[in-house]
């Protein structure tokens, strides 16, 4: 087990001892063994959803904590094979992106439909399986960004898997498209029995102003959380907040000064609690991606993005090319770095 506080370095004070103020811990509600039961039964969810969510809950070394770490691999189709996998070509095949995230000790492991179903008679019954559905490929000359469905909810179910996950690239010329297909994919999904999980993301050249990418601003990320749950996503993916002030910087859509002085600081816990508020509150569990890869900082960075999360309310991780393009072992690893934060009880809700 790694010290967090030692890959917190200079940080880990104000990282582990930090008080949200704006939004106290006790208006949210909050990850624990009885989620489920507490929170999501009370929903308009039926009973199979019920089973296979808790099912993710009770799996891996997480198991009863309340909290997640999913491994999710498609980044062969969104980025491109090459660029994925020549660091670790043994992840070009399916049955060993699904050993790591057992032997990691994850939740569930996240990836397309033809990874999952190339393998599903063989794991879709000892590791819940999530099929993201729809993706941008980069193979399209010249290059374009748009999630199209490369499926359908039928083909995850007969696999097995107990969720489905869609992404939408919201602030995109196609954001309506990709909004309404996912509606669409996710009232499915939960008339079959499978829990859905969003990825809600920014697209879009003109968040960025003045050097500052506003695709990762505190307001902006969490009116796209207030979007995502809005069509019954159960879980909700974001890349965790580095900064605040999107929408008077870009001058566009509505907000509230209260959320810039009051509600939230520049401090990074703060920032992801917002995101979390706009999840009814913690009703649907937010997860942070882990981001890419960087070398040898990864293992330290994965453990500040967790105990962020953590302190901020959140749900858990999800952790990819941190884990995948990296020798197995040390892949391993950093999850179980990652699990450690979320079983760690003396790193508490802030």
């Amino acid at each position: 087990m790694n010290d967090v506080q030692s890959l917190l370095g200079e940080e880990a004070k104000d990282l582990l001892t930090h008080t949200c103020q704006g939004i106290p811990k006790d208006e949210l509600i909050l990850p624990g063994s009885d989620f489920v039961d507490r929170v999501v039964a009370q929903t308009d969810r039926t009973p199979r959803v019920l089973r296979n969510l808790q099912s993710v809950f009770d799996h891996g070394r997480l198991a009863g904590t309340g909290y997640l770490s999913v491994l999710p691999v498609d980044q062969g189709i969104e980025h491109s094979a090459a660029s994925a996998f020549a660091a670790n070509p043994r992840y070009l095949d399916p049955a060993n992106i699904v050993e790591l995230a057992i032997e990691g000790g994850c939740n569930a492991v996240a990836s397309t439909l033809g990874v999952l179903g190339a393998v599903s008679r063989r794991y879709a019954h000892k590791i819940p399986f999530i099929v993201k559905l729809n993706h941008n490929e980069l193979l399209t000359y010249p290059n374009r960004y748009d999630q199209i469905m490369f499926g359908n909810v039928e083909q995850c179910f007969a696999l097995g898997a107990a969720g489905v996950g869609a992404t939408v690239y919201f602030g995109s010329q196609e954001s309506d498209r990709q909004l309404q297909e996912a509606s669409e994919v996710f009232a499915r999904a939960h008339e079959l029995g499978m829990f859905t999980v969003l990825w809600c993301y920014l697209r879009n050249s003109a968040f960025k102003k003045d050097g500052v990418d506003y695709s990762v601003s505190a307001d902006l990320t969490g009116q796209a959380n207030h979007l995502g749950v809005t069509i019954e996503a159960d879980i909700v993916k974001q890349k965790q907040a580095e900064n605040n002030g999107g929408y008077p910087a870009l001058d566009f859509g509505r907000t509230d000064k209260l959320l810039y002085g009051r509600l939230t600081t520049d401090h990074p816990i703060d920032l992801t609690r917002w995101q979390v508020a706009n999840c009814y509150m913690g009703r649907v569990g937010l997860i942070n991606s882990g981001g890419a890869s960087s070398g040898k900082g990864d293992l330290a960075a994965a453990a500040r993005t967790a105990v962020i999360n953590k302190r901020a309310g959140g749900t858990g991780l999800i952790t990819g090319r941190k884990a995948f393009q990296r020798p197995t072992s040390e892949g391993i690893e950093l999850l179980n770095t990652v699990q450690d934060v979320y079983a760690d009880d003396t790193i508490t809700v802030a």
